[in-house]
């Protein structure tokens, strides 16, 4: 398998409440998978051993955490996940570009062999237009908003964002291409959306400028999750 093309998927090891659930995941997936999306759920399940099982794969580890809190608690956090040598480490780019840039130089400045990408996310994609202006009060389109937060990330030199599939276009433009644009919300054709309200296909994706999916319950929840995910493999191979 192309170590390129693994390393265009991550998958969430979400919504399962064991260890040897997450370790069959793992093995039946490792052939078409290079990163290994380790959430909330799953951290504050089992703690940081569960990481162990992605390091022993040989695959990266992708500690979705979204920090969002003042500038020097993210900063410490920072610090405490460059010790558990992980790959990729989620803030959120509305905790302000102060709290951005201390989450970089945490990262800068710790001395840990392996140092996380710092990737800032910009807007939740459970999160539309009407959410967004009835309940958040934010009167911005959901486009603006995105735009906004990507270049408040990119000001703060973070190695990359997460965006949804439908945000894409509005910014390819504004991230440099030595920049990751993660992209959740990754539905087969077919498949369903779950709480999820702004999805595209794999292959959309990828044509619109995404550089790494996340797939969950479409391979996780998949009556065969190596099936599912070989084919969402060969789906990417069509569209690189």
């Amino acid at each position: 398998m192309n170590t390129q093309l693994q390393k265009r998927c991550a998958l969430a090891l979400d919504n399962i409440s064991d260890v040897a659930g997450i370790k069959e995941l793992i093995s039946l997936t490792l052939p078409w998978i290079g990163i290994y999306k380790i959430g909330l759920e799953q951290f504050i399940r089992f703690g940081p051993p569960v990481l162990d099982m992605v390091h022993d794969a040989g695959r990266e580890i992708f500690l979705d955490l979204k920090l969002h809190d003042i500038p020097n608690t993210v900063a410490q956090a920072v610090r405490s996940a460059c010790d558990l040598g992980v790959d990729y480490l989620t803030i959120h780019a509305q905790g302000g570009s102060e709290m951005i840039s201390a989450a970089v130089r945490a990262r800068d400045e710790h001395q840990a062999k392996r140092k996380p990408a710092i990737i800032a996310v910009t807007l939740l994609t459970s999160i539309n237009e009407e959410i967004l202006n009835s309940e958040l009060l934010v009167q911005k389109d959901v486009a603006s908003c995105v735009q906004h937060f990507a270049k408040l990330a990119v000001g703060a030199n973070v190695d990359g964002i997460v965006c949804s599939a439908a945000d894409l276009s509005s910014v390819r433009q504004i991230i440099p291409l030595s920049k990751h644009i993660i992209t959740p919300g990754i539905r087969p054709a077919g498949s369903a959306a779950n709480d999820q309200k702004r999805i595209a296909t794999p292959a959309d994706a990828i044509r619109a400028g995404a550089t790494i999916l996340v797939l969950g319950r479409a391979v996780s929840a998949a009556p065969d999750v190596a099936v599912a995910a070989r084919d969402i493999s060969e789906e990417i191979r069509s569209a690189i």
